[in-house]
């Protein structure tokens, strides 16, 4: 996919991917090292979330706008990923000149949304009656739905606990938090509901 995506930025002739990283860790190194002008970030970093890279280079490099790629549903990801310090949101199904022209518009210091997501965030901010219907996943916070999305791929505690860098008590607090969100009656349900809604992002 990388690669995919590399190809289309390369061949636009005024665009030019000087550094390509699967890890948070190995993106960061780059960064230093490449001083690109725009990061293009996927929410899914192996088993790292791409929410918390572009949190850190909102910390590390304030100045280095991002535009987020990725198979995820906007309706979810957007709006956390622009509080986490984006500056564009871009599904992987759109056709190349979309992802060009969200590059450039990024890169011009704008916002980039679907027309979709910003009638949903206007309609938000503006407390309509279709703001009502917001999904309760998209009301969970960034580390709730990280573990969420552990959930429904079949990890289990002690291995979200492992991946997060969490302690299992504290995974724990937060399946607590996710059954009363989500108005689960128990971790069953939860596991369950947490599968079927990963196998609709996919």
């Amino acid at each position: 996919m990388r690669e995919g995506l590399a190809r289309v930025i390369d061949e636009a002739g005024d665009l030019v991917v000087c550094a390509q990283a699967e890890s948070i860790h190995h993106a960061l190194e780059l960064i230093e090292t490449a001083q690109p002008d725009l990061a293009i970030v996927d929410i899914t970093l192996r088993r790292e979330n791409g929410i918390e890279l572009i949190k850190d280079l909102k910390i590390r490099h304030p100045k280095l706008p991002v535009l987020v790629h990725s198979m995820h549903d906007e309706q979810v990801y957007a709006q956390r990923s622009l509080r986490a310090g984006a500056r564009g949101y871009l599904m992987k199904h759109e056709p190349p000149p979309k992802l060009l022209h969200a590059i450039r518009q990024v890169l011009a210091g704008e916002i980039y949304l679907s027309e979709t997501m910003t009638r949903q965030m206007l309609h938000h901010v503006a407390d309509s009656p279709f703001a009502k219907g917001i999904s309760p996943v998209e009301r969970l916070s960034d580390r709730e739905l990280q573990v969420f999305e552990k959930l429904g791929q079949g990890r289990k505690t002690k291995e979200i606990a492992a991946d997060l860098h969490l302690s299992i008590k504290t995974v724990q607090t937060y399946c607590e938090h996710l059954k009363e969100k989500l108005q689960l009656k128990d971790a069953t349900s939860l596991a369950r509901f947490a599968v079927q809604w990963v196998e609709t992002q996919m």
